[in-house]
Parts: C-alpha cells; structure tokens; sequence
C-alpha cells in the first residue's frame, strides 16, 4: 500500500474528524439552555477530539493522490470508522454510564441511520444527549446520501441512480460544475425537507424540540426518538403518524431525482423503475397488514391503515420509528415484518436494505433466462428501464445478495453461540445488516430496544451495521490480500 495514500486517507479523515468535534458544540449549547451539566462533557469532548483532528491533520498534509479505486475504498471505510470513534466519546463520558461498547453501538446505529439504541429514559434524559443522536442522525444521512450519489458508483459498487444523473448531462457540461451544482441542490433539498418536516410535526402537536429531533430522524430515515415509546407516545395523533409516513417515504427516494427535479425541472426521472417498484411493495404490504389488523383485532379501519402505513413504511425505509407493539397484532404481521425488514428503499437515499433497484435486476435477469431456456439462440439485454444493465452490474448484485445472505447467517450463528434465542439472533442480525432499527421479539423488538444486550453482541451488531450501511462489498474488499499489495 503506498504511504502517499495512507497519508491523505488520515488528512481527509482528520478534517471530517475537525468538522464532527465542531458539531459536538451544538448539544453543548443545548445542555446549557436546559440547564443540564452534561454540557461540559461535549465541551471538553469538541476540544479533545478537535485537538486531536487538528493535529493529525498538520502531519499528514500531503498532495492529494488521483483518485481510484483502492483511495476510494480506503477513504469510504476510514471515514466511517473515524465518524463512529467520535460520536461515541460523550456518550461514553456523559451521565448516562454506558460501556464503550454501548457508546459505540449508539453511535454507529445514528451515523448509520440504523435506529437501535440502548439508552433507556429518553424521556428524562439530558436534551443534549438527544439532539446529539438526532444530529449524528441527520449528519449521517447526508454522507450516506453522498455515498450512494458520488463515491459508490464510482467505485462500481451500488449507486444505481448516479448514471441518470450523468445521461442527463449534456456534452458541453463541465463534470466538476456539475458535481457542485449537485452537490448544492441535494444540500439544500436536505435541509428543505428538514425544515418542513419539523414545521410539520410542530402544528401537528409535538413541542418544538421533540418535532426538531423527530424531522432530522425522519428526514434521515434514522428512526431515533427523544421518547422510548417512540411515537406511541403521541397516541393515535393520525396526523403525525402521516406526516411521518410521508417524509420517511420521501428519505427513501432517490435524492438524483429530487436534484433533477429541482435542477432541470425533469419529471421523465419519475418513472425510474425503482421508484415504482419500491412504491408499490409498501402499498401492498402496508395495506395487506392494515386489513389484517383491523379484520383481526376489531381496529376501526382508518386507525389501523394508519398504523400500518407508519410501520411497515417505517420499516421498509428503515427508519426506525414504531408506534405500536405490531408483533402483538398476529402472526401474519410477524412475518411480514421479518421479511420486509430484508427489503428497503431505492438507492441514493438514506435508507438501507437489500434495496428496490436489485430486486428489479434481479427479476430482469431472471425473466431473461426463462426466455434464453425457450429460444437459446436468441439474444436477450437485461434492462432497467431504458438502459441496458452491464455484466459488472449484474455480478455485483448477486455478489452483494450473496454476501448479505451468507453475513445474515455467520452472524446469527455467532448470536446464537452467545446465548441468543433463535428469533432473537436472526433479527437482530438482519435489522443490523439491513440498517433497520427495531427487531423482532420481546426483547429487540419494537417495545423494546437493545439495552440487555451484552458488549461482544454489540460490537459484533456494531459491525453488522457499518457492513450494510457501505453496501458490504465496500468493507469486504479490504480482506484481500491484493488490495494491500503494491
């Protein structure tokens, strides 16, 4: 590996390092509007850390290196872990008396927009505390968003949205121009939806803190909440239930088709396939388990569609949120729930999962070997939509659904070795990789979180989570020995 590479890796890393303990201000500021002690934790912690970023930011300045694959792997993974450290320094070091496992898992779960959490008393906790988990959140959805947009599809490893973005250029077209212009629209369509989403939430009854936490989670897909009831809190508050829906559906879109939208005023991007196909599975599934509960347990209809919607929307863009025990509702529900847990939005989004765009390639290679059984002389393009899916693309799909298939299973045998029952262990280990949030069953489930789960169980779902939110190949390649050589 060459030490020029390694060196700017650490420098890049080191100045989002800077910009992460400059945020940590923020709940400092809260804390000492609420009055709570816990601000000096994140004071001393934005010096320590930005101290730290500072000064090995001055010994690795370098030349930057081309970019290519082996900086691009490197960089993505680096950064990810250098955000996770450092999210978890006040958590470690705040009132709440977590392990540093616990602090970890915390951080991960935000930066990851994951939702899980071990923290128990959100209500009574320190409002510092929880506008750093909603930043680390938002925060976090920004990068995931950048990933799947600019960095991903350069490294051929998902971001199936960028090329759109790329075909509607035209040939006059500076590339640098266009990343900044970009980069600038998906910015500001970041933050619009933010603000509208707490405006939303805040004439919808929330207080104006909870509908600020609440907005950059939702809007982030991220699925923390400053109660531990989630939005079972807020009762049966149908218009906050929708206003969620709404925005957690928005947060799995893809942000390409927002910025076109925004920028060339195209709305011929609104038939991307993905859309359409993850549009249509929360439907069906919302509307199967809405009727299902109400035929079931005598909910009044628009109560239960309601619910339902909000969960399994929750789900399907993994973020997090509940605001009922829906494991209670039957064991149709159970099983739907498992298995949408497996399936998230599109990508370009914040939400996780196996995601929409594979399964449409998927289905296309499928039907078009069906076709090459009947006529295997004739010659057949996978497609999606208009554009013809390369051999690269294809591979790299099953390899992810391989890979995620094959860590779903490692991971819950190495739970199960741990003592975790059966339902426990597969769940858990799915919403991780997944980046989902809530399990299934009593304990990780949506009435509960993952508080009783020990340290090496933690680092291991820790793991799990940073391996789906970088799309699992990302990770993977670093393990072989011809990525160090040369």
């Amino acid at each position: 590996m060459n030490s020029n590479l390694l060196r700017a890796v650490l420098y890049i890393a080191s100045i989002f390092g800077l910009y992460m303990a400059t945020a940590m201000f923020v709940p400092a500021m809260a804390d000492l509007y609420y009055g709570n002690s816990d601000w000096a934790v994140f004071a001393i912690s934005g010096f320590m850390c930005g101290g730290l970023a500072l000064a090995c930011a001055f010994a690795t300045r370098a030349p930057m290196p081309t970019f290519n694959k082996r900086f691009g792997f490197l960089l993505v993974n680096v950064l990810w872990l250098v955000f996770s450290l450092i999210g978890a320094v006040p958590l470690y070091l705040s009132e709440l008396n977590l392990t540093f496992g616990q602090a970890l898992f915390e951080s991960v779960s935000a930066i990851t927009t994951t939702g899980s959490t071990v923290i128990t008393g959100l209500d009574k906790a320190p409002q510092g505390i929880l506008i750093w988990r909603s930043l680390l959140c938002w925060l976090g959805g920004i990068g995931i968003v950048a990933l799947g947009l600019f960095i991903l599809p350069l490294l051929r490893v998902g971001g199936m949205t960028f090329f759109r973005m790329e075909s509607s250029d035209t040939a006059n077209d500076r590339p640098f121009a266009r990343l900044a212009s970009f980069t600038k629209a998906f910015v500001g369509i970041y933050v619009v939806m933010t603000l509208a989403c707490t405006i939303a939430f805040d004439f919808a009854g929330m207080t104006h803190f909870d509908a600020l936490n609440h907005a950059m989670s939702a809007v982030a897909t991220g699925g923390f909440s400053t109660h531990d009831a989630s939005f079972a809190f807020f009762g049966d508050n149908v218009a906050l239930l929708w206003i969620a829906t709404f925005f957690l559906i928005l947060g799995s879109l893809p942000f390409s088709v927002m910025i076109l939208l925004a920028l060339r005023g195209r709305l011929d991007i609104l038939y991307d396939p993905q859309i359409r196909v993850f549009i249509g599975y929360l439907c069906a599934i919302s509307l199967a388990v809405g009727i299902y509960h109400h035929m079931t347990n005598g909910v009044p209809l628009d109560i239960a569609l309601s619910h339902s919607f909000f969960n399994m929307t929750s789900i399907l863009s993994t973020g997090g949120f509940a605001s009922d025990d829906y494991t209670l509702w039957g064991p149709f529900v159970v099983v739907v729930a498992l298995f949408a847990t497996f399936m998230g939005g599109c990508s370009g989004s914040t939400a996780g999962g196996i995601k929409a765009y594979r399964f449409v390639i998927i289905y296309n290679v499928v039907k078009t070997g069906l076709k090459k059984l009947l006529y295997p002389d004739a010659v057949y393009s996978v497609r999606y939509g208009a554009q013809v899916v390369d051999v690269e693309t294809i591979r790299n799909v099953f390899l992810f659904l391989s890979c995620f298939i094959a860590l779903w299973i490692g991971g819950s045998l190495v739970m199960s070795a741990m003592g975790y029952d059966l339902l426990t262990a597969t769940s858990a280990v799915a919403t991780s990789l997944a980046n989902v949030g809530p399990g299934i069953g009593p304990i990780i489930g949506p009435a509960g979180n993952f508080s009783t789960i020990s340290d090496p169980a933690l680092y291991l779902l820790s793991l799990m989570m940073l391996l789906g939110r970088l799309e699992i190949l990302t990770v993977l390649v670093l393990l072989m020995p011809l990525f160090w050589r040369g």
